[in-house]
């Protein structure tokens, strides 16, 4: 016979980040293999997806008692196995070195997976019994890698996922905060410095040959020699570290090549190379470094000194130091130290910086601190403040809701400085080409040393021409046309507003043609008003607010809020039943017991249900006519008897009509509004944006399912609040969040968060993808080019110093052509 056993996957395997993780594979992995296990697989249900893992099982074989002991002591051993650091570098000057990084660090007996960027992070995940943190510092040690901060210490065992906060190595040695990359002694610009030194030698020793013949014959060959050794200091280290891992990279081609130029005693023309070489190196590097100090400025924003108010005395601290219930006290103009709630004073603040909003919002205090401090994240916008931005010409005082690395902005950084781990498919595809391609160049080269068996020339003619050719050929430019443009696109949408979270979001985003969005406050402002009561078989309309409002009050869903919140109004001082034992019936309604008698509130489909009385005609004409009217309706029922329905509408968002346009005219052809109210009340609100399609009366599994349709037939992003659309966004080929300033499971869920709560910036995400991906075609599109002309051109007789030079002036190329991203501009001007 076979059994059915499902636990919640965070019981077993604490902060998961998501259904791609390591971790989760092993464990499922690990149950699969064990005997009475029939299956294992991972089930997503409402909320943060993954939620539960399903095993079937033969309870004869395995009986439920011993299933549930080896499930949670599989999940408890691949959590104190499994280790996980991140650490901010330095000392990885390009995309090949970062490969090279990389794949050492793959290469180490118990490292599982690793990856190292360009913008300065290495992230590494390890088996604890065959390795540690001490062997995989010395391996970075060894390859001239400075540790600065550590990202996300070990919270448990080891096993934090990328997630908590920034700390100091509490050792010495690499991660001390001190920079030990011992290659850049001179600074930052240490391979430039090397580069020209190099250029300088060449020209000394050329100019001395040529324009002093009767000199010593020894000093312009010192000059090359010395020219040799500064321009190939740093291929040299690269070519050392590719030769361990027995790969060959352009750096290895380019020794190999200075080597044979110097064998055939052509020194000028050997030192040339690596002069040339050297340079597009360091340019490539100062290019890339300034689209990795748009992403440091962010980190920048926050102040570093809090002005607090502690036991009635101010004092000035450090924003570290800030904890959770401190008062900040922000001057005019000065920038906010924390993200928290205003509860003194009125401003409007400059949101720019984190939610991209061209023009300050008008900000006021909470009206009942108790209540805000107790619910921080239900504190509505226009109280709630976030550090990096600008207060405007007015005092405020603000009680700190997030310590200093746990605000929205420290997210934010940390989430953009890891993004460019996340490969575009146009990255993926040059990684496979350039397996296949870089071998078939070195075949070609061994093919052409042998050139002179059957062309009638010297052996050093066909040696030199098979090193051309392994220069030409190189794929430089292709290693970096992508990633250079995914760094420059990510960070300038991060400056506007918009989180991206890696290549791959940001190359779908700019290609799909169709987007479906959720409702309730996306298309909505999600602040829905009581329009209608409607009493039937004459009951009294007080009665039914007043149960109404007791029943809702236990709950926190919006429409529950909004009929408290209104119905409070129209009772006035009238006073509320006694409610209790709430129950939700997910995308129904809920029931409570008022007195002896059960109250049911919710839509009209779920009575008649599951032992819910059926509505009668009164109660069921009422709600239609509220329907046709574009209401959402909500029916009251206290025990036997219909009180009646109330009306109540969500406001369209002013800028969705027009985003909405924007987006059609890019060409996004498709647009579909999903909503788990009646089809009619979905068509209303509909017409009233500017939407053709309105898939209305969808359960939460319904809005999954339809995603899912929409991603079989194309490409297709879900737009929603991060929060409750979770499992339709991860279904979606793009899950976009809106509001993610404000919420941290937004900030996890989604692939493009819109920090700002408006659909405003979604055209500017979407105008900024579609840029990045025509710029990364341009590069791959050179770079190829550029390839495909040298190789013929070597083989027909070009010069190692001319390949060079049209090499590496394609790499500079692309660099700069994807720096153009950081000036985009939304043509409305919004968003940055």
């Amino acid at each position: 016979m076979n059994d059915k056993l499902e636990l919640d996957i965070p019981v077993l395997l604490p902060d998961l980040p998501d259904a791609a993780d390591a971790c989760l594979e092993r464990l499922v992995s690990t149950l699969a293999t064990r005997d009475g296990v029939e299956k294992a697989h991972v089930i997503a249900v409402d909320g943060d997806a993954p939620a539960a893992l399903c095993i079937h099982f033969d309870a004869a074989k395995l009986p439920l008692p011993r299933l549930r002991e080896m499930v949670r002591a599989a999940g408890a051993e691949i959590t104190e196995r499994y280790g996980h650091s991140v650490w901010e570098v330095t000392g990885i000057t390009h995309e090949r070195r970062a490969r090279t990084i990389g794949d050492t660090l793959c290469a180490m007996p118990g490292v599982v997976q690793a990856s190292a960027t360009t913008s300065g992070t290495i992230r590494v995940e390890y088996d604890r019994q065959r390795t540690g943190e001490d062997e995989i510092r010395a391996t970075l040690r060894k390859l001239k890698v400075g540790l600065g901060e550590r990202i996300a210490a070990d919270d448990h065992a080891g096993h934090d996922h990328g997630k908590g906060a920034r700390t100091k190595e509490e050792q010495h040695g690499p991660g001390d905060g001190h920079d030990h990359s011992h290659a850049e002694f001179l600074g930052p610009n240490t391979e430039l410095i090397f580069a020209l030194a190099c250029g300088a030698l060449l020209g000394i020793g050329y100019g001395v040959e040529k324009l002093m013949p009767d000199a010593a014959q020894w000093l312009p060959t010192a000059c090359f020699v010395a020219a040799y050794l500064f321009g190939g200091f740093f291929t040299l280290r690269e070519a050392i570290d590719n030769l361990r891992l027995r790969r060959f990279e352009i750096d290895t081609l380019m020794l190999v090549a200075a080597a044979g130029a110097a064998a055939l005693g052509a020194w000028a023309e050997g030192a040339l190379l690596l002069f040339l070489f050297s340079l597009g190196h360091a340019l490539e590097h100062y290019a890339m470094g300034r689209a990795k100090k748009a992403i440091e400025a962010l980190a920048k924003l926050a102040p570093e000194i809090a002005t607090v108010r502690r036991d009635g005395q101010k004092s000035e601290i450090p924003v570290e130091q800030l904890v959770i219930g401190d008062v900040a006290i922000v001057r005019p103009n000065e920038r906010l130290p924390a993200d928290g709630f205003i509860i003194k004073g009125s401003s409007a603040i400059d949101q720019a910086p984190v939610t991209g909003e061209s023009i300050p919002v008008d900000k006021i205090p909470v009206a009942d601190a108790a209540i805000a401090r107790a619910k921080p994240d239900a504190v509505g916008p226009e109280s709630r403040v976030f550090a990096g931005t600008i207060n405007g010409g007015s005092a405020i005082e603000i009680e700190v809701t997030r310590r200093s690395n746990e605000s929205a902005l420290a997210k934010v950084v940390k989430m953009v400085s890891e993004a460019e781990t996340q490969k575009s498919p146009t990255q993926r595809f040059t990684d496979r080409f350039e397996r296949v391609f870089v071998p078939a160049v070195l075949v070609l080269a061994l093919l052409l040393l042998f050139a002179w068996v059957v062309v009638d020339e010297p052996f050093r003619d066909s040696f030199y021409r098979a090193m051309a050719v392994l220069v030409a050929a190189s794929p430089c430019a292709l290693a970096i046309a992508t990633p250079s443009a995914v760094l420059s696109g990510v960070a300038r949408a991060a400056r506007g507003g918009v989180l991206v979270k890696g290549g791959a979001p940001l190359e779908n985003l700019g290609s799909l043609k169709a987007i479906a969005f959720d409702k309730t406050g996306t298309l909505t402002e999600g602040r829905p008003r009581i329009t209608d009561v409607v009493v039937v078989d004459a009951a009294d309309e007080n009665e039914l607010l007043a149960l109404a409002v007791a029943v809702e009050a236990l709950s926190d869903h919006p429409l529950a809020q909004a009929i408290v919140k209104d119905g409070r109004e129209r009772l006035g001082a009238r006073g509320l039943p006694e409610a209790g034992d709430l129950k939700s019936l997910t995308g129904r309604g809920v029931t409570a017991t008022v007195g002896d008698e059960t109250v049911w509130i919710g839509k009209a489909e779920m009575f008649g249900k599951e032992g819910i009385p059926v509505l009668g005609q009164g109660a069921t004409s009422a709600v239609a006519a509220l329907r046709e009217s574009g209401r959402t309706t909500m029916v009251v029922r206290k025990g036997d008897r219909d009180l009646g329905a109330i009306g109540l509408m969500d406001t369209p968002r002013e800028a969705a009509r027009t985003a909405l346009r924007r987006l059609h005219d890019m060409g996004v052809s498709r647009m579909i509004m999903i909503s788990g109210d009646h089809q009619k009340v979905a068509e209303a609100i509909a017409r009233d944006v500017g939407i053709d399609e309105a898939w209305g009366d969808l359960m939460p599994e319904d809005k999954v399912a339809a995603i899912k349709k929409l991603a079989g037939e194309d490409k297709v992003a879900m737009v929603g609040d991060g929060v409750n659309d979770a499992p339709a966004m991860a279904s979606a080929t793009v899950g976009i969040a809106m509001g993610a300033a404000g919420s941290d499971v937004a900030l996890e869920t989604a692939d493009v968060a819109l920090m700002a709560d408006d659909l405003a910036h979604l055209p500017f995400a979407v105008g900024l993808s579609r840029h990045t991906r025509g710029i990364i075609r341009q590069n791959v599109f050179v770079s190829l080019g550029v390839v495909g002309f040298l190789v013929p051109a070597t083989i027909l007789g070009l010069g190692i110093g001319p390949a060079v030079a049209v090499h590496e002036g394609s790499t500079l190329l692309v660099v700069v052509n994807a720096l153009r991203l950081l000036a985009y501009r939304d043509p409305t001007g919004r968003a940055g």
